[in-house]
């Protein structure tokens, strides 16, 4: 039994219209891409220095701070009870000097926030002469 005995058989036909749009869109999304691709090819030259150390150590405040949050100032441990506190002990280890050096020696495990409290405590005390001591990996 052929119910199709008058029909013609349909061809099948390919649309090119939207494989030529998907295809639009991927060359637009190519081009948008590798025009960054000139940012990495730029050569820098940074700046060199060469410092020479100071000769005396004068003016500098030591302020360490460990990963539990414990402070010291110039090797003398002191509890932290709050910014205005550290604040009075930098500008006991200060003295007479009129703009001392305050140098942050954080643990690597120390949190943001207590860092952040020795800045404070700094600014507070009117000095705004903060350095921060790193060390190098070792190859």
């Amino acid at each position: 039994m052929n119910f199709r005995l008058g029909r013609r058989r349909e061809e099948p036909e390919i649309n090119l219209i939207p494989m030529i749009d998907v295809l639009l869109v991927i060359l637009i999304f190519m081009m948008v891409t590798t025009s960054y691709a000139k940012f990495s090819e730029l050569q820098i030259n940074l700046p060199q220095a060469g410092g020479e150390t100071p000769s005396t150590k004068a003016n500098i405040i030591n302020v360490a701070v460990d990963a539990s949050e414990h402070y010291a100032v110039n090797n003398q441990g002191l509890s932290y009870t709050g910014v205005d506190a550290l604040a009075a002990s930098l500008k006991n280890a200060a003295g007479d000097q009129t703009d001392p050096t305050i140098v942050i020696n954080a643990d690597a495990k120390a949190t943001h926030q207590s860092v952040i409290n020795v800045m404070e405590a700094a600014r507070r005390a009117g000095y705004g002469r903060i350095t921060f001591t790193t060390q190098s990996q070792p190859k």
